[in-house]
């Protein structure tokens, strides 16, 4: 029967508009899923402090960034908030060949472009609740103030705009409660994974075993 390793995993596109929770999100799923690997995308923005260069993120400057855009390296791309993302091709292949799936965790701009350049890809979309919900989450993220305060509207203008692309996603989620969006996001992985269409060969498969194990009987 076919092995684990001859599997070419699924690729799984994350996207979320900024303070929805989709890296809270992806870490628990990660740690609930098995064969289950996140991309490390590239970023030109500070890291903060709870993150890891080449863990988190691998953080360059915006011209290293540029020099890999215009060669075609990255996947997607997006300037967000006046910082640049993208995710490496080179991360898909490295995670997909071995038979795990790779989860992007990407913004909704870079979601885009995965779904025109990746057909196989699963699109998953997150949202807020509520505009108030998204509010109070950025708050507690980024603090208060009038600086803060004039980053937040148009964070949530840029939100407004996000939200309009969900209809181009495969699959929606309303991160309103944590442990039930984490359980609706494995539900997702572990449908994808049971589709036919993926498990075709394997099928096949068992069904010859069966053929076989009929004729070595008469």
């Amino acid at each position: 029967m076919s092995s684990r390793a001859e599997r070419r995993g699924i690729a799984f596109v994350l996207s979320a508009p900024s303070g929805t929770g989709k890296t809270t999100l992806a870490a628990e799923l990660l740690r609930r899923v098995r064969s289950l690997t996140r991309t490390i995308s590239c970023t030109t923005r500070s890291s903060r402090q709870s993150e890891r260069d080449g863990v988190d993120y691998t953080f360059i400057d915006e011209s290293q960034f540029q020099e890999l855009r215009d060669a075609g390296e990255f996947l997607e791309w997006a300037r967000v908030h006046d910082n640049l993302f993208g995710t490496p091709r080179s991360e898909i292949e490295r995670i997909r060949v071995t038979g795990a799936d790779a989860l992007m965790v990407i913004d909704v701009q870079g979601g885009e472009q995965v779904r025109e350049r990746l057909d196989d890809a699963v699109m998953i979309f997150v949202l807020p609740p509520s505009p108030e919900a998204l509010r109070l989450r950025l708050e507690g993220r980024d603090g208060t103030g009038s600086d803060v305060q004039s980053t937040m509207n148009l964070r949530l203008r840029n939100a407004t705009e996000e939200i309009s692309h969900f209809v181009g996603y495969d699959y929606l989620v309303i991160n309103d409660s944590l442990a039930e969006t984490v359980e609706e996001l494995q539900a997702i992985v572990l449908a994808e994974r049971c589709r036919r269409s993926r498990r075709h060969g394997v099928g096949q498969e068992i069904l010859d075993s069966f053929r076989a194990s009929l004729r070595d009987s008469v």
